[in-house]
């Protein structure tokens, strides 16, 4: 147990202030309800002046501080922001870039994941903390580095190129079988040498599908290899202190395979920041909420999230009036059991001294600070929510290789981006009260009823059996367009799209039409269609809807195919909103599959399930107020009223859990 009821707190940065602060950090902290701090983040300079040479003193303070007022710390290794020193002693651990520019220091993440030199300093300080830190009363779990990846993702060094070759020599085992998977006949790029191969730098045409889809893969794990390293060192020396490192499954992040991440974890934790242009970023909120409560297997944290604006946006806006509460408390209705801020106290200097915080600029006389004490007041009342879990009988198909090799260039169109085929097929879900779990293509599905795979471009057969299966069993199967279309290696599957889905859906493609910018089809149903057409042939599938309009009038647009004892349907277009919403309502009433609750329009509802009662979160984004139906056995957590007359009313822009005993 890492706290007691749900963690709340956020970053903190003592060094940054002078030490006469801190005791009014940890009094304002117990008066927001904070019960656990992430430090020591950005401090390597401070702990280790100079190569082997340490000065704890300054942490020790800050740790005993911190027990003595019933506050508890994720203690990071400071791993994601090397110190001057380091780079003067080893200027061959800076990343290159593409054009093969070497970077320099002077920010965070400034080292290449495959330099030895960086390797051998960051698990020496992990070392170190694990030794002199392992049995600590404050401690309650490591926070091993940040945000990796965040801005090295990747580098081209000659260093990084012989760490590839060694993990593609460990992945194909022989020339030949690299030169098959890659098709290097192609261009004449057959390689007769390892030392030949190199990564994918810039150069004049576009490079070869399958090299730059097994970098990706590559990089993922090259970094995944450094966060299971200094793991592994945390574990030999303080083994009964769990450990995590903050995800970033958010929209503008895609760089790391976390379904390979997240079993290497005690703990899964996420980072999560609004776009700004984001009109309706509350479905972003619960798409990534959902897909790291699936990454988890069950409840998790959210690290790092924001009072109010950003700084690093092209216009970085103040969050309006209840939005911080709804914002937290949807993320624990998707299964966060921690909440937390970058960050608590906010900075006046450095490069993010315009992002806010838990206690602003302005102080304690401020909204944000009000706001932050009021939510430290909320989760208190929700500490029994914490620990139960969220079931869901529909699946959404997500997999980094398929969003990876779908956005690579050359493509049918490039207008086609993974991210928003799977949130324009999670919003009219999330509008309608449906529980969605996310899963990858190989994930036991025997307990879903339906399961959707809108951008699913590569698969590999195994998986493609997996999800035929389901249907065949008797599951519903809704497949998007361009989807089953390569294998893992980024070869197209001939004899027709949607090539591994062929058989299961019924039908066959032989040709794509995607349409252009602006360009929409009529379909049969009264809606439009946009970004996508093919010519399907049917194999045994129905035609639900067709083409009114273009080359493609009177060929099928969706289908529904019965296969075995379930069925499987097909877009082979993208509807307009209100289209697919109708759409993907009829699937969801044809494979049984019910709201978590009725609500009105605008009413965002969420259950969690604990083992004597069920929560159930109503966020009301709406402009008036909602009366929802609940148990008539029931209490509002957040006020401690009992529910009179099973229904409860939530005023705009306001959020009620309700606690509905067995």
């Amino acid at each position: 147990m890492i706290t007691e009821g749900i963690a709340y707190g956020g970053d903190y940065n003592p060094e940054q202030w002078p030490e006469e602060v801190w005791a009014e950090d940890v009094r304002l902290m117990r008066e927001a309800g904070v019960n656990m701090v992430s430090v020591n983040i950005f401090a390597w300079a401070l702990l280790e002046p100079r190569e082997g040479e340490y000065d704890f003193s300054r942490l020790d303070r800050i740790l005993a501080l911190l027990h003595e007022h019933g506050i508890a710390a994720d203690l990071a290794t400071p791993t994601a922001a090397p110190p001057a020193w380091f780079f003067r002693e080893h200027p061959e651990a800076l990343p290159v870039d593409k054009d093969g520019r070497r970077l320099s220091y002077g920010s965070r993440q400034t080292f290449c994941p495959s330099s030895p030199a960086y390797r051998e300093a960051a698990l020496r300080i992990a070392r170190v903390l694990g030794e002199r830190y392992a049995d600590h009363p404050a401690v309650v779990m490591w926070h091993i580095h940040n945000e990796y990846g965040c801005h090295n993702a990747e580098c081209f060094c000659d260093v990084s190129a012989a760490s590839f070759r060694r993990w593609l020599r460990e992945k194909y085992g022989d020339l030949d079988a690299l030169n098959d998977a890659w098709g290097t006949t192609f261009w004449s790029q057959w390689y007769y040498d390892w030392d030949e191969i190199i990564p994918p730098r810039a150069t004049g045409a576009v490079p070869n599908p399958t090299h730059q889809l097994d970098w990706r893969r590559f990089c993922s794990d090259e970094l995944l290899a450094l966060c299971k390293a200094e793991r592994e060192v945390l574990r030999e020396t303080a083994p009964s202190v769990p450990a995590t490192t903050n995800f970033m499954v958010m929209y503008n992040f895609d760089a790391l395979d976390y379904w390979r991440w997240a079993p290497e974890l005690d703990v899964v934790s996420n980072d999560h920041y609004l776009r700004s242009t984001d009109p309706e970023s509350q479905i972003d909120i619960a798409l990534s909420g959902d897909l790291v409560r699936s990454l988890a297997g069950g409840p998790w944290l959210l690290m790092e999230h924001s009072t109010g604006a950003v700084n690093w946006q092209p216009v970085n806006r103040a969050k309006t009036a209840g939005e911080l509460r709804r914002n937290a408390l949807a993320h624990v209705a998707r299964g966060a059991d921690g909440i937390a801020y970058f960050q608590w106290r906010a900075a006046k200097a450095g490069a993010e001294q315009w992002h806010s915080a838990m206690l602003p600029h302005a102080g304690t006389n401020s909204q944000i600070w009000r706001d932050v004490v009021a939510l430290g007041a909320d989760l208190k009342a929700l500490a029994e929510v914490r620990g139960s879990t969220s079931p869901a009988s529909v699946a959404v198909v997500w997999d980094w290789n398929a969003r990876w090799a779908l956005e690579l260039p050359s493509q049918p169109s490039e207008s086609v981006r993974y991210l928003e085929m799977v949130r324009a097929w999670y919003e009219p879900l999330w509008r309608a009260g449906t529980a969605v779990d996310f899963v990858r293509p190989d994930a036991d599905l025997s307990s879903y009823r339906l399961v959707l795979a809108p951008a699913l471009y590569l698969v590999d057969d195994a998986d493609a059996a997996n999800l035929a299966t389901f249907a065949s069993g008797g599951g519903t199967l809704a497949v998007g367009f361009h989807s089953g279309a390569v294998d893992p290696n980024c070869h197209v599957r001939l004899g027709g799209y949607p090539g591994a889905f062929r058989e299961p859906l019924g039908l066959r493609t032989d040709e794509l039409f995607p349409l252009l910018p602006g360009e929409s089809l009529g379909l049969s149903d009264g809606g439009t269609a946009s970004l996508w057409s093919e010519r399907v042939h049917l194999e045994g599938a129905e035609a639900v809807t067709s083409y009114t309009s273009g080359p493609l009038t009177g060929i099928p647009a969706v289908t529904r195919h019965p296969y075995g004892d379930g069925v499987a349907w097909y877009l082979a277009t993208h509807p307009d909103p209100a289209t697919l919403a109708a759409l993907l309502d009829r699937i969801c009433r044809e494979a049984d599959v019910e709201p978590v609750r009725e609500t009105p329009e605008g009413v965002e509802a969420v259950l969690r399930s604990g083992r004597d009662a069920d929560y159930l979160f109503l966020i009301n984004h709406s402009g008036r107020d909602a009366e929802v139906q609940v148990a008539s056995r029931a209490t509002e957590l957040l006020s401690g009223r009992t529910v009179d007359g099973g229904r409860v009313t939530v005023p705009p822009g306001d959020v009620a859990v309700v606690r509905e005993a067995r």
